[in-house]
């Protein structure tokens, strides 16, 4: 896993890595230019981004070719009714283990750098929270302890 580099570059070093991102992934996704730069724009914003569109116009090829370009690690979640917020945050088993907690915590597909909710309409409200906290906290919480997300995270 890829951490957040410590420097800065120059603005010019940053353009034409961010001019290269966007050739290639518009080699891989072809004819959605400006789905492209808004996904590229929520990137570097530290933020997130809902893909809209019909089936078949490369919303998926898009993240995952992201993900891979920039060496992230790259999860999948389809959304459905019945998912719930532990299916996605992960949860507390309990532990063999004879010293410390009685618990142990399993990470759940957040935790990735690069996740897509695939029709994310489709999870219950409360699913669709595990998500916001995510999103904003960069965090789960589970037993009531928090767990960092690897940095950088980006939902879509």
């Amino acid at each position: 896993m890829q951490s957040e580099p410590d420097s800065t570059i120059a603005p010019e070093e940053a353009s034409s890595l961010l001019d290269s991102l966007r050739a290639s992934l518009e080699e891989r996704v072809l004819g959605q230019s400006a789905l492209v730069e808004g996904v590229i724009a929520a990137l570097v914003a530290r933020g997130h981004v809902l893909v809209e569109g019909p089936p078949g116009l490369g919303k998926t090829r898009l993240i995952r070719s992201l993900a891979g370009l920039l060496g992230l690690d790259f999860g999948r979640v389809q959304c459905t009714p019945d998912l719930m917020p532990g299916d996605v945050t992960g949860g507390e088993i309990l532990s063999t283990q004879e010293e410390g907690s009685p618990f142990q915590f399993i990470p759940g597909p957040v935790f990735c750098q690069v996740l897509l909710a695939d029709e994310i309409n489709r999870a219950t409200p409360r699913t669709q929270s595990a998500f916001l906290e995510a999103m904003e906290e960069s965090q789960v919480t589970c037993g009531g302890e928090p767990h960092p997300l690897p940095r950088p995270f980006f939902l879509a």
